[in-house]
């Protein structure tokens, strides 16, 4: 059987490994799903997504010299689940998604651009560097007033 790369056939599960399953596409043709490549979501164990014997469509990423065939399951799927939409000011505050203008509540507040989401990626991680940078400053004095307590165990 000539495969084509990009092409989508249906296949047989005929083997599940920890690292990915093995399709057969027909006798004697056998690739394999990588496991990043059986579903859309994260994949810790593929058998809680595929089964032996089960028929699937697989997509064919490449055929490698030596004849190994790598196969896709999630790319085969007509309609991949929607993106998660990165919004700034979401529900990542304890706000309650209520906007938090300063006290201030007889000025409306302008709306902000959307970000793309390399800019929401960068918003959310500034937070999270600020936030641990305030967590370690609280710890270290935590651990500083425990070492000049005279209270120590002999």
């Amino acid at each position: 059987m000539q495969l084509d790369v990009g092409k989508i056939y249906e296949g047989k599960v005929t083997g599940i490994t920890k690292f990915g399953a093995f399709v057969e596409l027909e006798p004697g043709t056998t690739g394999m799903v990588h496991i990043s490549e059986v579903a859309s979501t994260f994949v810790s164990e593929i058998k809680d997504h595929l089964t032996e014997g089960q028929t699937v469509k697989v997509k064919v990423l490449s055929v490698s010299e030596d004849g190994k065939i790598s196969l896709s399951i999630k790319k085969a799927v007509d309609n991949p689940p929607p993106r998660k939409d990165f919004k700034r000011g979401g529900n990542g505050g304890n706000n309650g998604g209520r906007r938090f203008d300063g006290g201030n509540n007889n000025k409306p507040q302008q709306e902000k651009a959307p970000l793309t989401p390399e800019a929401a990626f960068e918003d959310m991680l500034n937070k999270f560097k600020q936030s641990s940078d305030e967590r370690m400053g609280d710890l270290k004095k935590v651990l500083d007033n425990k070492r000049r307590s005279p209270s120590r165990r002999k």
